[in-house]
C-alpha cells in the first residue's frame, strides 16, 4: 500500500440536522478533517439547512411542463411526482459531502475521502444504526441533541471497521 493511500482518510465526520436546521450530532473520525469549534458546526448546520430547503424547489421547467401535459391526456393516469429531493451530493477535490434526508426532515450529512466507495451503503448503515440506537431509546426526545452512548460506540466500530480496511 502507497503512503499516499494510507494517508487518505475513508470517512471523515458525521453530522446530523433536525428537521428546524437545529444541529443534534455532530462527530469526527480520525485525523482527516480541520477541527471546527462548536459555532461553527452550528452555522454549518442552520447553513446547509437553507441551502437543502432552496435546492428542494429548483425543478426544471421542462420536466414541469410535461408532467402538465401528461396529466391534461384523458386517456392518461398522472404520475405521482416523486418528493423534491434537494441537495445530495457536494463533491469539492478534498472531500464528498453526502447527505441523506429522512421522511421525517431529519438530515445526515456524511463527510468522506473522495475516493470512497459505497457512501450510499455506508449512509443507510449509519441510519439504521440511528433507528435503533437513538430513536428506539426511551430517553430520547425526537428532534433534542443526540446523547446515546451506545449509538456512539456502535457508530465508531462501524466508521472504524470501513476507515481501516482501505
Amino acid at each position: 500500500m502507497s503512503k499516499n493511500k494510507r494517508d487518505r482518510w475513508g470517512i471523515l465526520a458525521l453530522i446530523v440536522i433536525n428537521k428546524a436546521g437545529g444541529l443534534i450530532y455532530n462527530r469526527t473520525f480520525g485525523d482527516g478533517l480541520n477541527q471546527l469549534n462548536t459555532n461553527d458546526y452550528l452555522v454549518l448546520a442552520g447553513t446547509f439547512h437553507g441551502v437543502h430547503a432552496i435546492t428542494t424547489r429548483l425543478n426544471p421547467l421542462k420536466q414541469q411542463q410535461q408532467q402538465q401535459g401528461a396529466s391534461n391526456a384523458s386517456d392518461s393516469i398522472p404520475n405521482r411526482p416523486d418528493p423534491p429531493s434537494g441537495l445530495e451530493v457536494l463533491e469539492s477535490e478534498n472531500f464528498r459531502l453526502q447527505c441523506f434526508n429522512t421522511l421525517t426532515g431529519t438530515k445526515f450529512l456524511l463527510f468522506t475521502d473522495t475516493l470512497q466507495a459505497n457512501v450510499d451503503v455506508a449512509m443507510r448503515k449509519v441510519y439504521d444504526l440511528y433507528a435503533d440506537y437513538v430513536t428506539k431509546n426511551p430517553f430520547y426526545s425526537l428532534e433534542m441533541p443526540i446523547r446515546c452512548d451506545t449509538f456512539d460506540r456502535k457508530l465508531n466500530s462501524y466508521i472504524r471497521e470501513i476507515n481501516t480496511s482501505r
